[in-house]
């Protein structure tokens, strides 16, 4: 990876930081874009001093917040030269009662897929000029406890809160197989993926005592960052996918989906429903 700029959501914890570690062990440049700078500060410190490697850049990212998502975008474009990798990394979960963010948006649908599809957008210019470039999603198999109303994409009020995880994955695989579709032919590959349940801070708003259990489990039985951020990683680096898109992937290895996700019609009309919400210009960068 070395000479290859990567920009990684959610760099500061659980899997992203994981695979912001191993990606700097092969050289690469970092972009650590996170909403908490001063954890985000303290772990590129730790893993600049492990690696060697001072080549990883700390900046500002509240996928909540379409403002902060285009102030981050507008930077990239103004101040890098390229991206070899762009890693949707950064998510959130919420127990029981839903949070709405700045722009009147369900906060769980807001950070892990309106985010991203919005930053997306504003970077293709630049991912194109960049190619060959991979884009790679971190989606989940509990996408299969959920369905996507697209007629009502911005759910707030849903009880429990929890449940939207689910649904913003399923519209994160949506997402990733209509921006393959779109981006056919340009040298962007776009691939997504099953970390595994992982043992991280995911899960740290689930309130007491349900936490209780849930840490006896995710102790027991659930992956490690490290070792969840390895089909991120594979897809990231490999060769092997150097020309494959629009895939899904699970321990390294392309996986199955349900039919329901493969639905292409639904996968366009939720992508048209995602553009009104996240209020794309005509000036905005199109896919």
């Amino acid at each position: 990876m070395e000479g290859k700029t990567v920009i990684i959501t959610g760099a500061n914890s659980g899997i992203g930081k994981e695979t912001a570690r191993d990606l700097a062990k092969r050289g690469a440049r970092i972009i650590m874009a996170c909403r908490n700078l001063e954890t985000a500060n303290a772990v590129r410190d730790e893993i600049a001093k492990e690696t060697a490697n001072n080549k990883l850049v700390v900046k500002k990212l509240d996928l909540g917040s379409f403002q902060s998502v285009r102030e981050f975008a507008a930077d990239i474009v103004k101040t890098e030269s390229k991206i070899d990798v762009l890693i949707h990394n950064a998510g959130m979960a919420l127990a029981f009662r839903g949070q709405t963010s700045v722009d009147g948006i369900e906060l769980t649908m807001a950070t892990n897929h309106f985010g991203p599809f919005l930053l997306t957008h504003l970077l293709i210019d630049l991912l194109k000029k960049s190619a060959p470039a991979r884009i790679v999603i971190v989606a989940s198999e509990l996408y299969r406890l959920a369905s996507v109303n697209e007629n009502n994409l911005n759910p707030i009020g849903t009880f429990p809160a929890a449940y939207l995880y689910y649904v913003s994955k399923y519209a994160n695989i949506f997402f990733a197989r209509e921006l393959s579709k779109r981006l056919a032919g340009t040298g962007v590959t776009v691939n997504f993926l099953h970390p595994g349940m992982i043992d991280s801070g995911i899960w740290r708003n689930i309130p007491f005592p349900l936490n209780l259990p849930m840490k006896a489990i995710t102790k027991g039985f659930f992956k490690t960052p490290k070792g969840g951020a390895q089909t991120t990683i594979y897809l990231a680096t490999s060769d092997e996918v150097a020309n494959v898109t629009g895939k899904y992937f699970m321990d390294c290895k392309e996986a199955t989906l349900n039919p329901a996700a493969m639905d292409v019609e639904k996968g366009i009309r939720i992508w048209n429903e995602s553009v009104k919400i996240v209020k794309l210009t005509p000036q905005d960068p199109k896919i």
